[in-house]
């Protein structure tokens, strides 16, 4: 593990310029966009996915960091590409989202808290917003705009369940008193424009078109009819600009925009993404969760984002732990050998190659090793992935660093990765119910879908306002294939019930909300925030 460098020096080390380099301190800085007229894309793309996981997640994001790392080692260039913490998880039960061990993006810290501001900006311009909405409504300055018809409400970023629902108004002196609700800035539509917009023209496009209500007459209300794109765009005029970092072992990272992926579309900003693959020969983006939630996402509504391009590569993370409670083991049994669990525990994974080699993209699993597994169930697990037909890797990055996934990252870079048509999951000219079922079948292994008579008017106004070829983004549990987070492994003759559905007319697609989803978290009984200390010298451990 070497020395920290300041973050100058890591820019140098890809060609950077000095002019387009933001420096916030020593170790973080911002890259003016201007760098990539300089360049041409020439990098190929690795997406990291991962099986449904525990709740303590299965290294991911250390995963990535590896393997960018390995990829260094072996005399390539390559950038890893994440998304930013939300204090909800850091405070929350995850606690920070930098990686871990002898795999880390630095310095960690400072980027689990507040970092660069990015979401503190998405934050206020989300709430500039709210209010500019709530200041139109109160005054009456569109005719006959009825409350029950705003359903653009205001965010936070941090776990808090008492805000899921709430009376606004109270003080105010117009006596316009109604019910609303916050959720988490991740789950923000603000937050997937920031990502999924490529320079300020475009953003401040995407703004202007978010859908804030229903008018009387049954037609749409957007931000631009109350005028609130220039405010929103001017506090997100920096947020905009990717965020560089660096590994333990000084290799360049990108670190911007955080969208989760349960709730939102789970993928850092296309801005880094491009950004990437322009300055190295591999980029290795992370996408949230499991391949049913950010990997789909990322296939079906990022990857066919006229910027972008589908991956070369996908890479399934799997951990015994998560096998083995896909097989029914408490996780404080954990370390008893159950090799019948793994068994049964297996399918979960199986169902997760399947998904992602039935994109045609070439896919390999990375068996993320913890201290405490078991040989002869690890083994076991190798054996399994094999007879399936795909190539597996056991990796240790957390306790041993990058060169334990140096193998993985050889066989990447000698692979041949011709891009091949990508089978996407459906076209945006089927129907907004079409679109659901072809996820529901495919990705889930769903029997069949439910949707009640309300939302089924909604979608029937949704596609009357000429919104039915948007993607979709299905807003669900990241625990199950399924709706329901206690149905684990690989669930058969379920069906998934649709609750309702938002029109993010401004991000460009189309969120269905699966069975008891919260887009505000609650904090858990024990959070990570009451074993923070900071000391007298302000040393923070988080």
């Amino acid at each position: 593990m070497a020395e920290l460098k300041r973050i100058e020096e890591i820019c140098e080390k890809i060609g950077i310029e000095k002019e387009n380099i933001i420096p916030y301190g020593k170790y973080i800085a911002k890259v003016n966009l201007k760098e990539r007229e300089r360049r041409e894309k020439k990098g190929k793309l690795i997406l990291v996915t991962a099986m449904n996981p525990t709740p303590y997640g299965e290294g991911k994001t250390t995963v990535s960091i590896g393997l960018s790392d390995a990829i260094n080692s072996c005399g390539r260039t390559s950038i890893v590409s994440l998304r930013e913490p939300s204090l909800g998880p850091v405070f929350g039960i995850k606690g920070g989202a930098t990686g871990g061990g002898l795999s880390k993006v630095e310095p960690s810290n400072e980027i689990n808290l507040h970092f660069t501001g990015d979401i503190h900006a998405v934050t206020s311009a989300h709430n500039l917003l709210a209010a500019l909405l709530d200041n139109v409504y109160s005054r009456k300055n569109i005719s006959h705009f009825q409350p029950k018809d705003i359903f653009f409400h205001r965010v936070l970023d941090m776990n808090d369940r008492a805000l899921r629902k709430v009376i606004i108004g109270v003080g105010d002196d117009s006596g316009q008193i109604r019910e609303s609700k916050f959720e988490i800035t991740a789950a923000s539509e603000v937050m997937a424009i920031l990502g999924l917009s490529y320079d300020l023209k475009e953003l401040k496009e995407k703004l202007s078109k978010i859908m804030v209500g229903i008018s009387f007459d049954n037609k749409p209300v957007f931000s631009k009819d109350i005028g609130a794109e220039n405010g929103m765009a001017i506090l997100l005029k920096d947020a905009i600009n990717p965020n560089i970092v660096q590994t333990l072992n000084n290799n360049p990272a990108f670190i911007h925009t955080g969208p989760f992926a349960n709730i939102a579309h789970g993928t850092c900003s296309i801005t880094s993404i491009d950004l990437a693959t322009r300055l190295a020969d591999f980029t290795v983006v992370e996408a949230g969760f499991g391949s049913d939630l950010g990997a789909e996402k990322f296939l079906d509504i990022v990857s066919r984002n006229r910027y972008m391009v589908p991956p070369d590569f996908i890479v399934i993370v799997a951990t015994l732990r998560a096998i083995k409670h896909h097989g029914g083991v408490k996780m404080k049994n954990m370390g008893e050998k159950n090799l019948d669990a793994v068994r049964i525990g297996f399918s979960n994974l199986e169902k997760h190659i399947e998904n992602m080699k039935s994109f045609n993209i070439n896919t390999v699993v990375a068996l993320n090793k913890f201290s405490e597994d078991n040989e002869e169930e690890l083994e076991l697990v190798e054996r399994l992935i094999r007879e399936k037909g795909c190539e597996v890797f056991k990796i240790d990055v957390f306790n041993q660093g990058y060169k334990t996934a140096v193998d993985l990252a050889e066989y990447i870079i000698n692979s041949e990765t011709s891009k091949n048509e990508v089978n996407y999951v459906y076209d945006f000219k089927d129907s907004i119910e079409e679109k659901i079922k072809k996820v529901a079948y495919r990705i889930y292994g769903a029997y069949g879908i439910v949707i009640n008579k309300k939302v089924k008017g909604k979608i029937k106004m949704v596609e009357e306002w000429g919104f039915s070829e948007l993607p979709i983004c299905i807003a669900k549990t990241q625990y199950s294939f399924s709706d329901n987070e206690k149905l684990l492994g690989r669930p058969k003759n379920f069906n998934i019930e649709i609750k309702d559905i938002k029109v993010s007319s401004g991000a460009g697609f189309i969120v269905v909300y699966l069975g008891n989803i919260m887009t505000m978290p609650g904090l858990p009984e024990e959070p990570s925030a009451l074993k923070m200390t900071i000391n007298e010298k302000g040393e923070v451990k988080l």
